[in-house]
């Protein structure tokens, strides 16, 4: 079973819902999610947020964080999954932006990526990757590790609702 296919397995059983703000990625998260048979069940949809005031106006990314830092950061990418929970109606948010190439961009090298999840209790995670290889490589690799993020969180979060429920042990 992919990734993407155990997301939406646990996400379908858990009654909860996902949604995607992408930018260096340009969709492919979506189709990742998508391609999954019953995807419906959990998945909301997505925004493709490739455009910097796109992520301002659509994903209520702060104006000045991006003016200072551009839109190739750490705390963009977690604005960026807290902004689509919210704009599309969905427990779990995921982001990413970064990096493709060939050229790098807001001063930083080609292969920096950051991927975030926002979750339902107000968690927020983000990792920050330096990806090599070409740009159709490095826009694959940040799919499967935003996935591979929210899934690890899919799994804390199960595991923080089966240690509250047998009373904290």
């Amino acid at each position: 079973m992919t990734v993407a296919a155990r997301i939406i397995a646990v996400l379908a059983e858990r009654g909860q819902t996902l949604a995607a703000a992408e930018s260096l990625t340009g969709g492919l998260v979506a189709a990742e999610l998508t391609a999954v048979p019953g995807a419906s069940a959990a998945f909301r949809g997505s925004v493709t947020a490739y455009a910097t005031e796109l992520k301002r106006d659509v994903l209520g990314v702060d104006g000045t964080l991006l003016a200072e830092r551009g839109a190739v950061d750490a705390e963009v990418a977690v604005q960026m999954a807290a902004g689509v929970r919210t704009v599309l109606g969905a427990g779990w948010g995921i982001a990413t932006t970064g990096v493709a190439g060939p050229e790098p961009q807001d001063g930083k090298p080609v292969g920096t990526v950051f991927v975030a999840v926002a979750g339902p209790d107000g968690s927020r995670k983000v990792a920050a990757l330096r990806l090599n290889g070409g740009r159709a490589e490095i826009r694959r690799e940040s799919v499967r590790s935003v996935l591979e993020l929210l899934s690890g969180e899919l799994h804390e979060n199960a595991r923080a609702q089966d240690t509250e429920q047998n009373g904290g042990n």
